[in-house]
């Protein structure tokens, strides 16, 4: 959001209270000159005088009234107790056009302190609050930069003036601080939550402790975690006094919900319930990351230009030696979802600990899930059986993964309680009417955003009937989405595909002991059955096997085994065109794991040739044609794509991406609605860019191999979401790709 406007230069600045925050704002401001003259008013001599020699205002006035004669703007920055006085002060003056605004951390009594004094609402008042401090106070610690990229938060009532309101929020954004609106009655439970209540809890945790006999030995033995926390017991008493008399309704609710939960945990430790103990410990581990990774999506996900991670691929090399990829990212999602919703204890080795499959554990858990890890891709799920999810607290956040809002979409329309589904801007464009218009016909009631993108808002209580559903589009999320949901629906779901499609859903209901009938191009479940808990071991991604086997392919001399890689015959089409192209790819030690095939791949450089490749083959390798795509500008002769739009729909519009890319690094390559034309030929260096896609990022990676010139490769942020040790296993095996800048 860009700062609403400033007029270049305002009359008088008055500042009320001149500690650290009133001194901050006022020093900005004249800093910044956006004031014809700032004055300060305090009742203590010295901190009159230090103010003007430290340069923090123009004057001091010793009287309230001369000093708002004419001002254009008053700040109050009063302790929160004295507010009530000053504002019945400047009540009685005529203040003209002047606004007032404040910067108390309690809004609730300052706002009726405001009423009270100016008999109603007063439409030139902005109530605020920057969320800003340090370990010294007083105007010598005055610091302009003091609200650089921190929060203020602004409580503007609905009476208050819109261009009032403008004026302050730019006044705070000229000083670099991030400003949002909010009610007033949200501001004190939310501070209540997040400030008060820590304070609270750490006066009285040292408190109590140095009450009891022990108190030396507890000081004395301390560990950095009780410094940590007893630290802001060191706060100003009297500043927080005020505060908890100021907001004490906010802070009583606060107090009395965790007070619920100490019982609770108390009560689990009397009866020796690990279970609820391990409930809390492990959502409360991750809690702290888990939101400030939706904070951070929400804040810089749009500006990622101005934060490019790029990529710097070097000409040349090969590959040589032995590799495992990280686990299947579709079988660690599923490993999640049916370990949940099972009847006792799950543990699964080789989970992908990527972004996208660990949304979906952060997703279970905030359904009331135990789960612990992942450690090393070992995780251990405690089940709550079909019937046991809970309400989440809030939306389910799942970042940047239509496989976990797809599949989770179908399973949450069998549910009792209402849910949203978010998640970031990227995943914010994906349609996903595709699911909810069958999941609508078996009775659920989902709400998209604007052409059926998400947030998908799903309400809970209905009664799901089974269908037969004819899928238009091969998709194995949509199919996935329907049978899951077909576990909770009366009676058959059947689900028809175009085209055969990864199979991984019906696969591992059958390794949970859940009945499921496929009969060619049609997968039925029924209701009424359970899943049991059971030990899965995800074999290696193909998905991710693919950047290698392309790249051991075009790299002359090359010769790399890839290690226990999940063969699945739905996820194969990568290997078959490798192969139809000339690719020397061979399986070897293949073997059963958990319901799925395995084996390593041995694949050593081929001269590869051009071809159409077959639409049977392209549902069976949708996730890895960007890739695919290198091969084909290395190969002799055409390559042709059909059948393939739904490469448009993918976390860019993989198709004009990279045919863009190519075309910037000197290979024919032309874009058709359903596919793309690629002449092999030299590769060239240049500049590319992924759009925020973690595979079109690594396909470049391996295009330069075969470059003449270095890649720079933008907006590689995203590879973590699929792939976290990718460069990693790129330099193992002999690709020159690293972050530009490292080595």
């Amino acid at each position: 959001m860009s700062a609403p406007s400033v007029p270049a230069k305002l009359g008088r600045l008055v500042v009320v209270g001149l500690g650290l925050i009133g001194g901050s704002f006022a020093k900005g401001m004249r800093e910044k000159g956006l004031f014809g003259e700032v004055v300060g008013v305090d009742l203590d001599a010295e901190s009159r005088r230090l103010a003007v020699e430290l340069g923090v205002v123009d004057r001091c006035e010793t009287d309230l009234a001369a000093a708002c004669q004419g001002a254009a703007v008053i700040q109050l920055a009063v302790p929160i107790l004295a507010m009530e006085k000053l504002l019945a002060q400047l009540a009685r003056f005529d203040l003209g056009d002047a606004l007032l605004t404040d910067v108390g951390s309690a809004k609730g009594n300052v706002v009726r302190a405001a009423r009270l004094a100016f008999a109603g609402d007063n439409p030139r008042f902005v109530p605020g609050h920057p969320i800003a401090g340090s370990e010294q106070s007083g105007v010598e610690a005055a610091n302009a930069g003091l609200f650089r990229r921190h929060k203020v938060i602004l409580t503007p009532l609905d009476s208050t003036d819109p261009a009032a309101l403008a004026l302050i929020d730019g006044l705070w954004r000229a000083l670099g601080a991030d400003v949002e609106h909010m009610q007033v009655e949200h501001h004190d439970q939310v501070l209540a939550a997040t400030s008060h209540l820590p304070h609270l809890l750490a006066f009285t945790l040292v408190d109590s402790l140095a009450k009891r006999s022990e108190n030396l030995e507890i000081f004395r033995y301390a560990a950095g975690g009780f410094r940590d926390f007893t630290r802001i017991a060191g706060s100003d008493p009297v500043m927080w006094h005020d505060i908890f008399l100021a907001n004490r309704e906010a802070v009583l609710r606060t107090l009395d919900a965790f007070r619920d939960d100490l019982d609770a945990l108390r009560d689990a430790v009397d009866a020796g319930d690990g279970h609820q103990l391990l409930g809390v410990f492990t959502r409360a581990r991750v809690a702290r990351e888990h939101f400030s990774k939706i904070l951070a999506r929400r804040a810089y996900v749009d500006a990622m230009h101005s934060n490019d991670l790029i990529f710097l691929a070097n000409p040349g090399g090969s590959l040589s030696g032995r590799i495992r990829v990280p686990g299947d990212k579709s079988i660690s999602h599923r490993s999640i979802m049916l370990g949940s919703l099972a009847e006792g204890t799950t543990e699964v080795e080789g989970f992908l600990e990527g972004e996208d499959a660990l949304a979906t554990l952060q997703a279970f858990r905030d359904m009331g899930v135990v789960i612990e890890g992942p450690h090393h891709g070992r995780v251990t799920i405690h089940g709550v059986g079909l019937n046991g999810l809970k309400p989440p607290p809030g939306p389910l956040y799942v970042g940047n993964s239509g496989t976990s809002m797809r599949l989770l979409s179908g399973l949450l329309a069998g549910q009792p309680f209402d849910t949203t589904l978010t998640g970031d801007a990227s995943l914010s464009k994906r349609p996903m009417n595709r699911v909810a218009k069958p999941l609508r016909e078996m009775g659920a009631i989902i709400e998209t955003g604007p052409e059926g993108r998400p947030p998908l808002t799903i309400k809970g209580g209905q009664r799901l009937t089974g269908m037969h559903y004819e899928m238009p589009m091969a998709s194995a999320q949509v199919k996935s989405c329907l049978l899951l949901a077909g576990l909770y629906a009366a009676g058959e779901t059947a689900v028809t595909e175009p085209a055969p499609t990864r199979d991984h859903t019906e696969r591992m209901l059958r390794g949970f002991g859940y009945p499921v009938a496929v009969d060619g191009s049609v997968a039925r479940v029924e209701s009424g059955h359970k899943l049991s808990a059971t030990h899965i071991e995800v074999p290696a991604d193909i998905s991710s096997a693919a950047f290698f086997l392309v790249a051991a392919s075009i790299a002359e001399g090359s010769e790399l085994v890839l290690e226990h890689v999940g063969i699945n015959p739905t996820r194969t089409g990568v290997i078959d065109i490798l192969k139809l192209m000339g690719a020397d790819i061979s399986l070897e030690n293949q073997r059963e794991v958990g319901g799925e095939p395995v084996a390593d791949l041995r694949v050593r450089a081929a001269k590869l040739k051009g071809i159409d490749i077959p639409e049977d083959l392209v549902p069976l390798a949708i996730d890895e044609f960007p890739v695919l795509f290198i091969a084909a500008a290395c190969a002799e002769g055409r390559t042709v794509l059909r059948g393939a739009e739904e490469l448009r729909v993918k976390e860019s519009d993989r198709i004009q991406v990279m045919a863009d890319g190519l075309l910037a690094l000197g290979v024919k390559a032309e874009p058709t609605p359903d596919g793309i034309i690629i002449d092999g030929g030299p590769i060239g260096g240049g500049e590319v860019w992924s759009h925020g896609d973690h595979r079109i990022a690594m396909s470049f990676s391996v295009a330069s191999l075969r470059a003449t010139a270095p890649i720079r490769i933008h907006d590689c942020a995203n590879v973590a979401t699929s792939f976290p040790n990718f460069l990693g296993l790129a330099a193992q095996a002999g690709i020159r790709v690293a972050e530009e800048g490292k080595a």
